[in-house]
């Protein structure tokens, strides 16, 4: 069964981006000029992915309005002859886009279990906001090509620092059945660096079989008491196979102050209107801060 769908959790609160994110979206936090949900949205149609669900949740209108036609806007782009702007805008309302509340913050699984309706009996395709991938071949794809191999679940992974796999969820790879493809005997989440099987953690990417609705309905709390998804794959894993697909492209973690800043950074550099601008700017700042360490130093 082709793969047509995608559920992407927007549902969180933001919290380490206060205050910005006390009356904002922290999906709506622009890496340059473009909300960070886009990145996600436009990973998915760039994917062959046919319609959407964004779970949402309280203060999350703006994520709507992003999506929906603005005719006053678009009539004033268009009277003044704007046409690359107003390209831009008509770009975002060309989406088969659906939208649920997740009305408690029970944990990720909780929300990916409130796309049941929307999914029905489909293998479906999990996006993380908090994770911006960059590759010749979108991530969600390379999962969609393992799934016509496989008919399986298969999960996004990326190698860490073993000290930072207590932030993940860590897979515990039996064997690697074809390059960069792996057999799981179990996943674990935020485990400590003492107790990590590998150091293969899940990045924000899933392809999944419907069967796991079941076991979400049915899984109790697990870390910071909520519906963990990582507890439910490991438990899908149990009745069926999951695999592992390692990720070789590059991960932008804007879940962060520090890796948004350095997303908005490196995004900047390719951006055809102020990419010449940043560069001549960092080389300045560099030169500045050379000379001001040089002097604190004497």
């Amino acid at each position: 069964m082709k793969v047509k769908k995608a559920v992407i959790p927007a549902a969180g609160l933001g919290t380490r981006f206060l205050p910005a994110t006390k009356a904002m979206a922290k999906e709506m936090l622009p890496i340059v000029d473009k909300p960070t949900i886009q990145f996600i949205v436009e990973e998915a149609l760039a994917s062959g992915i046919e319609d959407i669900l964004i779970v949402t949740g309280k203060a999350k209108r703006p994520i709507e309005d992003h999506f929906d036609a603005n005719f006053e806007l678009e009539s004033n782009l268009k009277e003044k002859h704007k046409t690359e702007l107003l390209k831009l805008v008509e770009e975002t309302t060309d989406v088969n886009l659906h939208f649920i509340r997740q009305s408690h913050p029970k944990g990720l699984g909780h929300a990916v279990l409130q796309a049941k309706a929307f999914v029905g009996n489909e293998p479906f395709v999990v996006m993380l906001g908090d994770d911006i991938m960059n590759d010749e071949v979108p991530l969600s794809k390379q999962l969609m090509n393992d799934y016509e191999n496989t008919h399986a679940s298969t999960i996004a992974v990326m190698k860490v620092p073993h000290e930072e796999t207590s932030k993940y969820g860590i897979i515990n790879p039996e064997v690697e059945i074809s390059k960069g493809l792996y057999n799981v005997k179990n996943f674990v989440e935020k485990p400590s660096p003492e107790e990590a099987p590998s150091d293969l953690a899940i990045i924000g990417r899933y392809l999944l079989t419907p069967e796991i609705f079941h076991v979400l309905e049915n899984q109790k709390p697990g870390a910071g008491n909520e519906i963990q998804l990582t507890d439910a794959i490991d438990t899908l894993n149990k009745t069926q196979r999951v695999f592992a697909r390692e990720f070789k492209g590059k991960r932008y973690d804007v879940g962060d102050k520090f890796g948004f800043m350095k997303t908005s950074i490196e995004y900047g550099l390719t951006h055809p209107e102020v990419k010449d601008n940043l560069r001549q700017y960092i080389i300045d700042l560099g030169a500045e801060l050379s000379k001001e360490d040089k002097a604190t130093k004497k």
